[in-house]
């Protein structure tokens, strides 16, 4: 009677040790398909991704999966630095788990070189590219100046400062101080000079333009890039 009873004591250790050591595999396996999925997501040409997987919880016990693991990213969630990666077993008897990883995405964006002021337009000489954790940039960030061609600052900004979505106007077709054409419409005939605006906007917006030849000032509305219809 003892001597299985001892067999079993001796054999007990082994059972754990394997056990242990196909979890620590599975766990393994779980974190890498986590940690791939969050990098094809988010791989960028001119941009790296530093990913730190969390470690899972070490009383958890998962079965080994007879087939591919298959991981999937949360819809719709927003950038952050820390997401949860859904890794299922895709069996009838499969799981679920969610690994939490820690993530840095790094990408290239416009930051002001200088002084600022509101109602200033962006150009060449006025930011220049810096490589910026963008999980740490709430409100967005300008990569590129043709998104802001055609538009002005809505606020001051510092040197060094990223540029973002939300501290520019809406793009100007005129802005102050442009010389345009200035069209205005007498009993049908469409008479044509020049002028200078006064202010800027976009398309439909209603502004002021120095007539070129009396120097009166009149109200008009931007039609196109250069272009002012005189109001009545």
């Amino acid at each position: 009677m003892k001597r299985p009873t001892l067999i079993a004591l001796l054999l007990a250790p082994a059972m754990a040790t394997s056990f242990s050591a196909n979890a620590s595999d599975i766990a393994t396996d779980v974190r890498a398909v986590a940690e791939q999925t969050v990098r094809t997501q988010y791989a960028q040409a001119g941009g790296r991704v530093v990913i730190v997987p969390e470690q899972l919880n070490s009383r958890l016990r998962l079965a080994a999966c007879p087939q591919a693991l298959q991981a999937r990213l949360p819809a719709g969630q927003q950038l952050s630095s820390r997401v949860a990666v859904s890794v299922s077993c895709p069996t009838s008897a499969g799981w679920t788990i969610r690994v939490p990883i820690q993530l840095q995405i790094y990408r290239q964006v416009l930051v002001t070189t200088r002084p600022l002021a509101r109602g200033d337009s962006v150009g060449l000489g006025d930011v220049h590219s810096e490589e910026r954790d963008i999980t740490r940039l709430g409100y967005g960030y300008v990569d590129n100046l043709d998104q802001v061609a055609g538009r002005s600052l809505a606020r001051p900004l510092s040197p060094g400062t990223v540029l973002q979505p939300g501290q520019l106007n809406g793009r100007e077709m005129v802005r102050a101080g442009d010389q345009v054409e200035l069209i205005a419409q007498l009993d049908g005939i469409e008479v044509r000079t020049t002028g200078q605006a006064l202010d800027g906007g976009d398309t439909g917006t209603r502004l002021r333009v120095r007539n070129g030849h009396s120097g009166q000032i009149v109200p008009g509305i931007v039609l196109a890039a250069g272009e002012v219809k005189a109001l009545p």
